[in-house]
């Protein structure tokens, strides 16, 4: 049996090519958008893709499942669980509690394990050529390492109401009946690592097993004495936020993403080019510098979205492709990088990156308001706001400050002054320069506190 797990670190996300080399063929299960990885490991491997699943409808990430099942002809497996409201909206075999999909010697059972989400599903794995019984469990978004998948993400994402504790209640029992009940050493291999906000303690080791998890997990004593409500108190304690893009996520991957299929080069642009497609307004500018680097100076009305890891995340913090559907022009050192990029902000549903240019220098510019810390205890604003998570905020925060993360702050426009000044901070910067980029195009007057909360700490100490 081949099994590879392909890992992205900005979204914490794993998907997995599972594959029976007797018979060449292999399943991908979770596979992100932009599916050209997966296809060159089945290369690599003699391998063809014959199918494609995935545990749930996910929240944090387009799903690359009807993209890689146009590209290769694979036959699409998603959950028929869950009940009417949780049914996927595109065509697709439907898998149901203890379903097998067979790949020459290799045989995934589906297992129903409700919690995380009402319709989800974890495989079970049985490599016919070493065993006649399963050795691996993909888990989701159900059990990771030391940690379980969120029950509140409908609540807080797809506009559930009090869905957290049924939720809850679901993955207990899920727990108690699909996970507990297999041998100790049984192979786990969830669908995210630390980081992603689908938990909130996820550790960073790849996989684990279920008899780690029975003897270490932060759970298992109150399954040991069959503590339901103890279990959802702690479970539902302190969940990170949810960002806003993740109700369209939810929307989107029910529904089906759009097929991208073969995908145009992005193209350079002269700084004529840029400047005419800026003044016509008919894109958008994207800085992908650091924030010191945008501090100095960066493009008119430009967004600001680091290239590197969190390019995905900080995207869909800045635009909301339901509304906005300009194209982007990304700074970019030449084609690989915009395409890099480009990748990037495709996870998440963002199909508008066709250009590039190499430099700001002849494009118009300005430099964004900042203030220095010990400069804003005598200044004058309207607003002072904390765009850190709200486990950070509620650790301490600069006195008067007011409370939006970054993830949601852009859908959150009725909760800032229309015609005053906001300062804006998180803790070290990064993120509130894409959040006040944001604000800034949306209209808002934005000044940045320099160095954030980690300068302001440092002066007032």
């Amino acid at each position: 049996m081949l099994f590879e797990r392909i890992y992205e670190d900005g979204l914490s996300q794993a998907s997995f090519l599972i594959g029976c080399q007797q018979k060449g063929e292999a399943i991908v299960i979770d596979p992100r958008r932009d599916v050209q990885e997966y296809l060159e490991v089945a290369e690599n491997n003699g391998m063809k893709i014959v199918a494609v699943a995935e545990t749930h409808i996910h929240a944090d990430y387009l799903s690359g499942t009807r993209e890689l099942a146009d590209a290769t002809g694979a036959t699409i497996y998603v959950s028929g669980e869950g009940g009417e409201d949780w049914q996927y909206e595109f065509e697709g075999e439907r898998l149901m509690h203890d379903s097998e999909i067979t790949l020459g010697n290799i045989t995934i059972t589906a297992k129903h394990t409700p919690g995380h989400t009402p319709e989800h599903l974890s495989f079970l794995i049985t490599d016919g050529a070493a065993a006649s019984v399963p050795g691996y469990m993909l888990t989701g978004d159900f059990v990771f390492v030391g940690d379980l998948g969120r029950p509140d993400l409908l609540d807080e994402a797809a506009g559930g109401e009090d869905t957290r504790f049924e939720g809850a209640k679901q993955l207990f029992e899920s727990l108690k009946t699909q996970f507990l009940t297999l041998p100790d050493y049984i192979q786990v291999f969830p669908a995210h690592g630390a980081g992603s906000p689908c938990g909130k303690a996820l550790g960073s080791v790849p996989s684990t097993t279920v008899g780690y998890e029975r003897q270490s997990a932060w759970w298992s004593k109150y399954l040991e004495a069959d503590d339901q409500q103890g279990f959802i108190d702690e479970l539902l304690e302190g969940q990170p936020d949810a960002d806003a893009y993740f109700g369209r996520m939810k929307k989107q991957n029910k529904q089906g993403p759009a097929i991208i299929g073969t995908r145009a080069a992005v193209q350079e642009l002269s700084v004529s080019e840029a400047a005419e497609k800026l003044e016509s307004d008919s894109a958008i500018f994207v800085d992908t510098r650091d924030q010191k680097q945008v501090h100095e100076e960066t493009v008119q009305g430009a967004l600001n979205i680091p290239m590197g890891e969190k390019a995905s995340t900080f995207s869909a913090w800045a635009i909301d492709p339901e509304t906005e559907q300009r194209d982007l022009i990304v700074l970019a050192e030449d084609e690989e990088s915009a395409a890099e990029f480009r990748d990037a902000l495709i996870r998440v549903g963002i199909d508008t990156v066709r250009f590039f240019t190499e430099s700001i220098d002849g494009l118009p510019t300005f430099t964004p308001e900042l203030i220095q810390p010990e400069d804003l205890q005598d200044a004058s604003y309207d607003m002072l706001l904390d765009v850190r998570g709200k486990s950070e905020y509620a650790d301490g925060s600069i006195p008067g400050a007011e409370h939006i993360s970054g993830g949601v702050a852009l859908w959150h426009q009725d909760e800032l002054p229309d015609n005053g000044t906001i300062v804006t901070f998180c803790q070290s910067g990064a993120r509130n320069t894409v959040v006040s980029n944001a604000l800034r195009r949306a209209g808002f007057h934005i000044v940045e506190l320099e160095g954030s909360y980690a300068a302001w700490q440092n002066q007032a100490n």
